[in-house]
Order: C-alpha cells, then structure tokens, then sequence
C-alpha cells in the first residue's frame, strides 16, 4: 500500500518467464566451447574426424549451390504459375495426362518438398490424381537442377544422367497408371488449402523460401553427415560386404535413402561419396530418395491422408527398386 494509506488501484505485473533466445543459444555455446577447447581439439586432430570433416564438409560445399537455387526456383514456381495453368495444359483422358505431368517434371525445378504442394494444388484445381502424383514423383527427380547437379557429381560416369531420367520417369508414369487402375476415391483426402493462400506473392515467395531453406539444408546437413559417418566410422569390410553383393546393395542403398531423406537437389553428391557400391546401386538410392523418405511419406500424410499415404509410399519404393535395378542392368 502507497504512503497515506490509499491503493492506487494498480497491480504491479507479473513477471515474465524468462525464456532461451536464439543469441543466448549460441552464446552459451560459444562459451561452453572455450571451456573446452582442449578436449574438441584434441578430438578434432583424431586421424577418423579429418576424414569424416573433410567428406562431411565436401559434401555440403558442392550441394549448396544447386540446393539454393532449386528452393528458389520452386517458390517462384509454386507461387507466381497458377495451377490453373497445368490444368488447361494437360490432356483430359488421364491415361494421356500421366505421362505429360510426368514429362513436365523435366522442366520444371523443385525438390520433394515442394512437389507435395504444388501436387496437392493440382487435385484442388481439378486435375485428375493419376497425373498430378505422377508430377509428385517426377519433379523432384529430373528436374534440370537435379538431372545437372547429377552429371556434376559423377563427371567420370555421364550415363548416370541418362539413367536416373530414364528410370525415375518409368517409375512415375508407372505408379501414376497403376493409380488410375487400382486407386479408390476413399483413399485420397483432399487436399488442404495451401498455407499461402490469401497473401501478397512477395510474402508467399518468401514464406516458401525460408520452408524449404530450413527442411531441405537441414536434410542435406543430415545426409552429409550419415555419409562422412558412412566413409570414416563404419568399419570398410562391412561396406565392402553389404557393396560386393549385387542384390544386397541394392537394397542397402534403398533403404539407405529412406532413412536419410535427403533434399534431390543434393544426393547425388551424397550417392557419389559412397564409392564402394556399383552405380546401379548408386542409381537405385538416387531413384528411390526423391520419391520415397520419411519426411515424403509424413508430406503426403498430411496432404492426402494416411490412408493414401499408406498405399502409395510401399508401392513406389517396390516398383522404383525394381525399375532402377533394372535400368541399371542396361544402361550402366
């Protein structure tokens, strides 16, 4: 109570929790690493973590550039084209349909992230299912960024381009036909509105940078990180084992980049650090990874429902297996 006696009617505030910001973060890290910068150091001069910087750090330098530029290529992409653009362009028997939306993949930059919503964005608009999960699967895989960043990473092997166009535009106009056959209405939710909707295209372009800036470079930090695991800590006769059989590499690799989840944008220069498997198995982990990983899979989740989800991940990966180690087998 105030001198006299009188209450002023007024309640001092309560105080705020005080909360860790992102400068506090980085601060007590920076401090925490003085503390011991012996011990980091001494573990940094370990003969196994030059080896796994040196890959680690290999990895992210060349993928970032071609990751930058598909980000903002698919955010100018997603927000200045209308989807009511790819609905007048394609055919309207979708059997014709599939393997137009599969080819327009070709020429039209983006990474998975990116595919699931402009995909959903077509069903919204009316085209039918078969042909927009067939631009889904072939966006992200051969696109130009993709198919360039591909013949980048493996300079001394150019067929491995031809390969992967070959392979991942099989897969998709496959799995968009098998849809059109066997798919039911009850298994595909519609999609959601687009987060976007409703706001300026400047604020858009920018929203969709800044998501798939922060989904797609966290994969690729993750990714490159698993493969300078892969090449400094994973003892070489286990790679050697799993690498020197035929089908078992194979498989090794597929399931290899469902796990990772690496943005298409830069696997291949993750798929070109794993030297010791063949290229077909190489193609196979660069088949499968834009088509089917885990973010993908909680991606199509949540725009098309589990049940879609559900049916469509474990069938993609079966036929994007065999479609890669089939092509592998000719071309490479």
């Amino acid at each position: 109570m105030p001198p006299g006696g009188e209450e002023t009617g007024r309640e001092t505030p309560p105080e705020e929790p005080r909360r860790l910001s992102s400068p506090l973060l980085l601060i007590l890290f920076l401090l925490t690493a003085l503390m011991f910068q012996g011990p980091v150091r001494s573990a940094l001069a370990a003969p196994v973590m030059q080896s796994w910087m040196t890959v680690f750090v290999a990895v992210v330098v060349q993928a970032l550039p071609f990751l930058v530029l598909g980000v903002l290529l698919s955010a100018a992409i997603a927000v200045f084209v209308p989807p009511s653009f790819f609905a007048r362009a394609l055919p309207k028997r979708p059997a014709l349909a599939v393997p137009v939306a599969g080819a327009a993949g070709a020429v039209l930059p983006g990474c998975e992230c990116a595919s699931v919503p402009v995909a959903g964005a077509l069903v919204r608009r009316g085209v039918a299912p078969a042909a927009a999960l067939a631009f889904l699967l072939s966006a992200p895989a051969i696109n130009p960024i993709v198919l360039t960043a591909t013949a980048v990473a493996f300079p001394g092997n150019p067929e491995m381009v031809l390969a992967r166009f070959v392979a991942s535009l099989l897969v998709a106009c496959a799995m968009g036909w098998l849809w059109q056959r066997l798919g039911r209405t009850d298994w595909l939710r519609p999609p959601a509105r687009s987060p976007y909707d409703g706001r300026s295209r400047g604020a858009a372009f920018w929203g969709s940078v800044r998501h798939d800036v922060m989904h797609a470079g966290g994969y690729l930090v993750v990714g490159a990180m698993a493969a300078a695991t892969l090449k400094a800590v994973v003892p070489a006769q286990w790679l050697s084992a799993a690498a020197g059989h035929p089908v078992l590499s194979v498989l090794a690799l597929a399931v290899l980049a469902v796990l990772l989840s690496i943005c298409s944008e830069a696997d291949a220069f993750v798929a070109a650090s794993l030297t010791q498997f063949s290229l077909t198995a190489r193609l196979t982990f660069l088949v499968v990874g834009p088509m089917v990983d885990l973010k993908l899979f909680a991606m199509q989740a949540g725009t098309f429902g589990r049940a879609f989800a559900l049916r469509f991940a474990p069938a993609t990966f079966v036929l994007a297996v065999l479609v890669s180690a089939l092509t592998g087998a000719v071309l490479l």
